[in-house]
């Protein structure tokens, strides 16, 4: 990136940070690399991406990361978790979709409340910022919670009301009052750069045609991203299909929730015509390739959708379904499940890694501020320590990132120029405090026997 290219106010002067010395992977459209090369930060943006020995010239840094010998790259974007399901972690393993969903929703509704979600959203920052998220997508209970967590800790989240119609939901909100409830929600936000408004609407199995109908209508009125699960796996369609005379993909292209602010997750269960479906309307879809394989859901039609132009962005689910909030490991697994029909370029190097950065970006209708390392963005940027044996020796970052990276690799996580974590300290949430918090609200929520309701699929 060449001075010239920024505008004449913006060269030079003082930045707020100033992240010099390693290769930098930009994730721009050209796949850039600038060897030892800089980012400059000013005001929560980047000022200007380009050679370290010129930036350093140039600007005058509050703050620097000495990043040589490491890879500088964008922060990863998790498209789809319910973060503090960190509470429940471990009580429903080695089952299907539909026995999760038994032993987990009695669980929610008995022992979630705004003190048993902040503690689980302390815990799942401290492990994402640590993993080099630096954005996530989160479907919960109890969104205020989770953002008073997130702000302070200066993390970029993306959450807001869920629409879930189940009895005894854990906020005792009748779903009668959830449209009112949500649209003041909506109504009263000011969307901080980076981000936007967001309704949930669970599924078409939690919500009948009327209330998804309904629910899309107030998204639209605001301009939010609507996200549903949808064709999770074969027992999913086959409930939807018997409840509605359609698999899900059909009902919320027949109900108009279908469209370029919608994103589903999972969409694993698709025929030819709903990819078609997806790519006529811009839907996107949200891959969570752990989660999947763990419940036994099966492999998501991600290099169809890819063909199709389906934008697909990439997710971890809750720590209850994949055990783990790690996006690295979600990346090395969409670059590996793929080849095993027997194409080993299904799904590259280049298009993991771009799925957990820009085309995560672009299924939230972020891709104008995260996503990538370029001027006018959000400064959101990892740096990965690449001194370890099992990144040696450098041939191509891509690939380096997709098949030897692991979360553990991550030294620094910056959001919005802050640094969150350096040289693998946390800065700005105390970690030992989110981790016994944790701990002592997942002891006071652990069920005596391991609770089980009739599956709701």
């Amino acid at each position: 990136m060449h001075p010239t290219d920024l505008p004449a106010q913006d060269r030079g002067g003082s930045v707020d940070l100033l992240v010099h010395g390693g290769d930098v992977l930009t994730v721009d459209p050209s796949g850039t690399v600038v060897t030892d090369g800089a980012v400059a930060v000013r005001a929560g943006k980047i000022v200007e991406v380009g050679p370290a020995e010129r930036l350093r010239a140039t600007y005058e840094a509050a703050d620097e990361l000495d990043a040589e010998g490491c890879l500088v790259l964008p922060g990863l974007i998790n498209t789809h978790t319910h973060l503090a399901m960190t509470l429940f972690r471990g009580i429903a393993d080695d089952v299907t979709l539909q026995g999760f969903l038994a032993r987990v929703i009695p669980a929610e509704a008995q022992r979630l409340s705004p003190a048993t979600v902040t503690a689980g959203m302390l815990g799942a920052i401290a492990e994402s910022v640590r993993a080099g998220v630096t954005t996530a997508l989160d479907m919960y209970w109890f969104h205020e919670a989770a953002e008073a967590v997130a702000r302070d800790a200066g993390w970029r989240l993306l959450t807001g009301p869920t629409f879930m119609d189940v009895p005894g939901p854990p906020d005792g909100r009748a779903y009668a009052d959830r449209l009112g409830w949500a649209a003041a929600d909506l109504a009263a936000r000011t969307p901080a750069p980076g981000t936007r408004p967001v309704l949930f609407a669970h599924s078409a199995y939690t919500l009948g045609p009327e209330q998804l109908t309904a629910i899309t209508a107030l998204a639209r009125e605001h301009g939010a991203l609507l996200h549903i699960h949808a064709a999770e796996n074969a027992g999913e369609v086959a409930t939807v299909l018997e409840q509605h005379g359609m698999r899900p993909v059909e009902l919320l292209e027949s109900l108009g929730v279908l469209g370029p602010d919608t994103l589903l997750a999972h969409a694993v269960d698709l025929t030819d015509a709903e990819i078609a479906m997806l790519a006529r309307t811009g839907t996107a879809v949200a891959h969570c390739p752990v989660s999947n394989l763990k419940l036994g859901c099966g492999i998501a039609r991600v290099p169809d959708l890819l063909e199709a132009g389906v934008t697909v962005g990439l997710g971890t689910d809750g720590a209850v379904s994949s055990n783990t909030l790690d996006l690295l490991g979600a990346v090395n697994l969409a670059a590996l499940v793929h080849k095993a029909g027997g194409d080993p370029t299904a799904v590259g190097a280049e298009q993991a890694v771009r799925m957990a950065t820009i085309e995560s970006a672009r299924a939230l209708g972020l891709a104008d501020q995260l996503g990538s390392l370029e001027p006018g963005k959000r400064a959101d940027l990892i740096v990965l320590d690449l001194s370890r044996p099992h990144l040696a020796p450098r041939h191509d970052p891509w690939s380096m990132l997709a098949y030897s990276a692991a979360s553990s690799d991550v030294r620094d996580t910056v959001v919005d120029g802050r640094v969150l974590m350096r040289d693998r300290t946390l800065v700005t949430l105390d970690e030992q405090h989110a981790l016994g918090a944790l701990r002592d609200a997942a002891a006071s929520t652990a069920p005596t026997s391991t609770p089980e309701v009739a599956s709701t699929v």
